[in-house]
Parts: structure tokens; C-alpha cells; sequence
């Protein structure tokens, strides 16, 4: 799927009901399976960024497992809930500042207290994947710049994940198969015509169901990064920041 978003939407101001905000808020005063919840729900979306962040940093795929895991169960914990009631901004600001602080107090700390009392959080068949993938050091890359780097990816991972689940259940998987890699401008493998006889469509009808997938797309974006945020208002800025990351 092309990292192609629509322009703004027409209702800039519009709110999401869930944000990733919320989600440890109202963690803060909840019992333990809806704050084991709300941390598996956080942990299955910034798990990659975190873990890249940690091995690019220099720790063993093993340890980074590991500080992954622990990091979680210390986001969480209702002590550290009770001074989130005032944060606003970026999550993934937040999130990389608070793991920071997180390794700095780990340097003083028997580790192994630290690793959500035994129960694993993050999936050690995920971890797995993300091993087999590689986080070799990259020549000028920081370990930040590679936090950022695979948020951006993980994120519109989801969103082509979401789009795709829309698209087979409405009977249409074939079509978004068929569709999510064709780049505008027919510069895919094959043209909208040669599609076109393939799925039994007209050229123009290819053209405009590629239209609609990438307008849903990019609302499905949109929602995405709404969730990280605090202030409606700063959604563009971030998506200009998240195609900046995904080009660099």
C-alpha cells in the first residue's frame, strides 16, 4: 500500500472518543484486568518502536525483550497514573521521554524486578518476528530516529491492516488485493485497463474504486494519529511529520 494521504479533511475540528490518552487515563482508577487491558492495548501498538529504540541503543535483542516488557507494566502502574491527569500533547513524545527516564532509573535497579511480575505482556511470538526482521546499527541513524521510523511504519501498518479487514468484510478483498500497491498514475505492474479485465471492471471503474481505497486510507490516517494526540488541531501537522519520516 503507497504512503499516499488525502489532503485535510473538510472537518479539521472533529474529535475521536478513544484516544491513546485516554486509554491509560482511564486505566488510572480502573481494576487490574481493565489496566492489564488498556497496557496489552498500548503495548501491541508502540511494541515496535520501543523495542527498535532499545536494541538501535545497544541492548541485546534478549534484554531489549526484556526492558520492553517491564516499560509497560511501569506505564501503568496507578501510582505513576496519578500524575497523568494534566499531560496533553504527543503520545509518542510522551512515550520516548518516559522510556528514557525508564532506563535511566534501571541502570541503579535489579532488572529483573522489573519485568511485569512474570506475566509476559508483549507477544514473544511478536518479538520473534521483530528479531528475524533485524535492527542492525544503521550509518547515521540515531536510536530515535529509528523510534520514529517504526511508529511511522507500524502505524500505517494498522491502517492498511484496518482497510483491508473493511474491504473483505463488505465481500470486496479481491478488489483491495488487487488495488492497495497501484501507485497513481498507473506506474504499478499493471495498468487500471489490464485491472480492469482482470476484476471484470471498466478502466474507469478501477480508477475510481483506487480513488476511494486511498481516500479511506488516508481517513483511517487521520484517525490513527487523532488517537495520539490531545489537540484535534496539531492531526495535520503530525501526518506532514509522519510523511517526512516515512521518505527520510
Amino acid at each position: 500500500m503507497q504512503e499516499k494521504v488525502e489532503p485535510p479533511s473538510q472537518n479539521p475540528g472533529r474529535t475521536f472518543a478513544t484516544t491513546h490518552w485516554s486509554v491509560v487515563l482511564a486505566a488510572r482508577d480502573g481494576d487490574p484486568t481493565t489496566v492489564r487491558r488498556a497496557l496489552e492495548h498500548l503495548c501491541s501498538i508502540y511494541w515496535p518502536p520501543i523495542y527498535a529504540f532499545l536494541v538501535r541503543d545497544g541492548h541485546r535483542p534478549a534484554e531489549a525483550e526484556d526492558l520492553t516488557q517491564g516499560f509497560f507494566a511501569h506505564l501503568l502502574e496507578q501510582e505513576f497514573l496519578t500524575h497523568l491527569q494534566h499531560q496533553n500533547g504527543r503520545f509518542r513524545s510522551f512515550l520516548l521521554t518516559f522510556l528514557k527516564h525508564y532506563l535511566a532509573d534501571q541502570r541503579d535497579r535489579d532488572r529483573a524486578l522489573k519485568r511485569g511480575g512474570g506475566k509476559p505482556i508483549v507477544s514473544l511470538d511478536q518479538m520473534a518476528e521483530e528479531e528475524r526482521m533485524g535492527f542492525e546499527p544503521v550509518a547515521g541513524q540515531t536510536p530515535e530516529q529509528v523510534y520514529e521510523q517504526r511508529w511511522a511504519q507500524a502505524l500505517m501498518a494498522r491502517a492498511v491492516q484496518q482497510l483491508g479487514g473493511e474491504y473483505a468484510a463488505s465481500g470486496r478483498a479481491a478488489l483491495f488485493d488487487a488495488l492497495k500497491d497501484l501507485e497513481p498514475g498507473e506506474r504499478g505492474t499493471l495498468s487500471y485497463a489490464a485491472l480492469g479485465q482482470q476484476l471484470g471492471l471498466t478502466e474507469q471503474a478501477v480508477k475510481n474504486a483506487a480513488h476511494r481505497l486511498r481516500r479511506r486510507h488516508g481517513e483511517i490516517v487521520r484517525e490513527e494519529i487523532a488517537q495520539t494526540l490531545t489537540n484535534p488541531a496539531e492531526i495535520d501537522d503530525e501526518i506532514r511529520h509522519l510523511l517526512a519520516v516515512m521518505s527520510a
